[in-house]
């Protein structure tokens, strides 16, 4: 990364409110300055937190991909005095869930006593919601933050019946945990990945991806001593 350290940068941005870019060509430039500069530039909702709880009936556990440094604890949703992030107009957050649904035996999931003095008879049981989402924002001006929750509804789709937006996500996601090796990638490999990045890369953007994934393809077959051939 040489004298440029992005978690830092984003550790400043996020402590004064605002943005960071590297930009390291022409198109980067267009893409934060121009394309991007309307939802950095005009906030519409200020310390924008969000809290999901899973219904225990259908999620044995669960763990959040990304945004190590984004999150709080759990009495801080309610706290209106701890700083969060912001949103500009036009934009979007997307955050995945990995999920080992109940009754499912995992390597990941171990097994602990109930609690003695929980309060088990509840009615959640009886409802087909996967989850409550739940999401507190200010208004630019405000000082009292306002709550919206909505529930899940307990729906299952197959991943090429999902939007081309969340299947994009999924593609990113596979390729962070596949650079850094992740321990979760299960059987993730480059070869599918690029198969299914092809095939919704529909934007100069998404095609610049793709040519990454080759890219750190390439290199990780090198690292191991293979001779591989990239179709360009």
């Amino acid at each position: 990364m040489g004298n440029y350290q992005e978690s830092k940068m984003q550790e400043l941005s996020q402590a004064g409110n605002g943005n960071h870019f590297y930009i390291d060509d022409i198109d980067e430039a267009k893409k934060s300055l121009i394309k991007e500069f309307g939802s950095s530039v005009y906030t519409v909702a200020n310390d924008v937190k969000f809290q999901i709880e899973f219904n225990p009936e259908f999620v044995a556990s669960y763990r959040v991909i990304g945004y190590e440094n984004r999150q709080l604890a759990n009495e801080d949703f309610n706290d209106d005095t701890k700083d969060a992030g912001e949103l500009g107009g036009g934009h979007i957050v997307t955050v995945l869930y990995e999920i080992i649904p109940f009754g499912t035996q995992s390597k990941w999931h171990k097994s602990v006593d109930s609690l003695k003095y929980s309060s088990s008879k509840t009615t959640v049981a009886k409802t087909n919601e996967l989850a409550t989402l739940k999401a507190r924002y200010k208004k630019t001006l405000d000082d009292k933050s306002i709550l919206v929750e909505t529930p899940i509804a307990k729906k299952m789709s197959r991943l090429e019946n999902t939007n081309a937006s969340i299947q994009w996500s999924l593609v990113v996601a596979e390729f962070g945990l596949l650079l850094r090796d992740s321990p979760y990638k299960a059987e993730a490999n480059y070869a599918t990945l690029l198969q299914r990045a092809h095939t919704i890369a529909d934007d100069e953007y998404k095609l610049e991806c793709v040519n990454l994934i080759k890219k750190a393809n390439k290199f990780s077959k090198k690292g191991k001593g293979e001779t591989t051939l990239v179709e360009e």
